[in-house]
Order: structure tokens, then sequence, then C-alpha cells
């Protein structure tokens, strides 16, 4: 129902509440239950806090390069209460929120971003890809599993995502064509965030949106208002019936705002400005939905004793994950050919004599 009023053609929006939790489509609010919308905002402040502190972390020299999640809580929680433990999540580098909803621990996602290989084990979350950093690599593979899963006569689906540069990949071409001549379970997001680092959406395409590009491929597409939770989470609901019962692939473009840097290697007041992120602070997904909360009466929770909760474990996660067993320079080169290369071989000296050095500076 809704990918046929939700036209991407006519740039229409599936928007639920407004920047002030207002209900502004009462007929679509989903039928969730009180305590199911206050998990899922508890949800998505427990990755606010997971994101500060890894930001964190790495500003005190204890972790190496991070992306940023600010700003997609909602997308996330929505997906998360969607996706079965069956299903698949290839993600890219931006879905913290749903890796631990599929059960990745955030001692495994401290440890990738430290350069431990654990850290992509996920020994309690089956069918989960490692995080992809190469843009739009993850899915050909997404529609690969969802290809397979088709052959198998499954009802499993396929949970993959993509940023909005990330569209100009011509992976993102071939894999949208061939989920849609295989009409395969998978389910790709758009995470529409404005911005691929530096370069804006605008200058990316010229099509009216993102969602658009489904039509070129046979396949439903939507834009949702990625901010709003209840709009993303009915979004997903009707895309995964659709998947679910074997009519193909879905595209949603989720419109939001990368609230923090790309990376942390990344200065984003050198391309935009603080009224751009001023103005889009007023759709904040978290005070957003909280607003609603307030409105109906539901949230009784004291936030800041949450989050010294929430700090706490993640802490201690995070010192496990630092004081790990240190990682096998063999399983970093020891694995890739049968017999090494002679560049490998080089790679690995030099980096060997770099520890040596290292060492003898404590």
């Amino acid at each position: 129902m809704i990918f046929d009023e939700f036209n991407p053609s006519e740039d229409k929006i599936l928007r639920v509440i407004d920047n002030d939790g207002e209900v502004i489509r009462p007929d679509l609010i989903p039928d969730l239950t009180d305590e199911t919308v206050v998990k899922a905002y508890k949800t998505m402040l427990f990755e606010r806090v997971a994101d500060e502190m890894a930001i964190s972390y790495q500003r005190q020299g204890r972790m190496f390069t991070y992306p940023s999640n600010k700003g997609h809580e909602a997308i996330h929680a929505a997906a998360g209460m969607i996706i079965g433990p069956d299903d698949w999540l290839v993600p890219a580098f931006r879905e913290i929120g749903v890796m631990l909803a599929k059960g990745v621990t955030m001692k495994e996602i401290f440890l990738y971003y430290n350069g431990n290989e654990h850290g992509s084990n996920f020994k309690n979350a089956p069918r989960v890809l490692p995080v992809n950093v190469p843009i739009g690599t993850q899915l050909s593979h997404a529609v690969g599993i969802g290809y397979s899963i088709k052959y198998r006569k499954k009802n499993d689906i396929v949970f993959t995502f993509i940023g909005d540069g990330g569209t100009s990949e011509g992976d993102f071409s071939e894999s949208l064509n061939f989920a849609g001549v295989w009409q395969v379970p998978v389910i790709f997001t758009i995470q529409n965030n404005q911005y691929a680092i530096s370069v804006p959406v605008s200058t990316q395409t010229k099509s009216v949106n993102l969602a658009v590009k489904s039509i070129a491929f046979g396949i439903p597409g939507i834009k949702v208002d990625g901010n709003d939770f209840f709009a993303m989470y009915l979004a997903y609901r009707e895309a995964s019936e659709h998947a679910r019962t074997g009519k193909g692939a879905v595209l949603i473009e989720a419109l939001t705002y990368r609230s923090g840097a790309h990376t942390t290697s990344d200065d984003p007041s050198r391309y935009r400005t603080k009224e751009e992120e001023e103005r889009w602070g007023l759709s904040d997904p978290m005070p957003r939905l909280k607003k609603f909360m307030e409105r109906k009466g539901i949230w009784k929770e004291d936030e800041d004793s949450l989050r010294d909760q929430y700090k706490n474990e993640i802490d201690n996660q995070f010192l496990e994950a630092e004081n790990f067993a240190p990682y096998s320079l063999d399983d970093v080169f020891g694995y890739m050919y049968t017999e090494m290369p002679e560049d490998l071989k080089k790679q690995k000296e030099e980096y060997e004599q770099f520890l040596t050095w290292k060492g003898s500076r404590r």
C-alpha cells in the first residue's frame, strides 16, 4: 500500500510524526505497544552513547579511525526490530545499531576498529557479514545470498545498506539490476545522509531523489523520513513482507543527516555550515521520538541514569577489547596465498621492523 501512495517519481516522502513528535498520519502509525516504543528509544540511546564513546576512545589514541553513526539511530532501530535471526545482514560501515540487534557485541566492534580481525568473528551473531569499507561492493554479495535463498526456497531475507555516494558506484546499478531480474529477497537501504565525505548528494545525481532509481530496475522503491522511527518501521515491515513472500527486492531511501563527521579523520566544518547542521538538528531522531513519548505520557525513565548504565557497560566491553590477546602477524599475511608472493613478504618484513621499532620506544 505505502509503495503505491508514496511514489518516488512524484518525490513523495513517507512521514508519520513531525519534528515535535506529533502524529501527522494517524492512519499509518504502526500498532506498537508503549513498551515496544520505549524499548526502541532505549535501543537508539544505547547506540548514540556507544557512538559518542567510540569517538572519545579514538580521540584518546586508544582506537583507530571510526565512522560516526550519530543521526542514523531511527533507521537502525527500525531495521533491528524487523530483521530476524535467520535473516542476513550485509552491512557497509555505518550500521552499528542493526549489527547490535543481530547479536554483534560492542566488544567485537571495538576489536574491529582496533585492527583485530577477531572483531569480525561475530560468535553470537549468525548471518552477519563483516564490515565492508570498499564502497558498494557488499551489494553484490547481498544479491548472491538472496539468489541462494530463492534457489533453496527458503523464507529468509537479506538486509543491506549503502550511503548516498555509493549509488554512484557501478556495483549499485549492477546489483539492483540482478536483484530485479532474479526477484531476490533483498531489502536495499540507501542511508541518504546528504554527504559522501565532503561531496553533497546534489552532485551525485540529477534524479529527483534516490528512491526513484528503483523504477529502472523494476522493483518497488520508497523515500522515507529516516529520522522518523515510525516511518522507518512501517517501511521495513512492508518491505520485509514483500520480500519474504517471493515478490522480490525493495529499495528504501532513508533521508537523514550525518550529524557527526564522516569518520574521525574528517572535518565537516570545511564543507558544511553550522546553520545547516542546526537546521537538520531540529529533526534529530532521538528528541523527536522522545517528544512523541512525552506527549503520550509513556516516558518515565531517568535518561541520565540510563546513560550512566550504558556508559559503564560499553566501557567494560572496550576494556575487554583493549586488553584482548595480541593479534598474530601470521594471521594477517599467512592465509592469502598458498605461497606468499614477494611483495607481500616485503610488506610483512617492513611491518615486523615497525613493530620492533615501536617496542623499543616503550
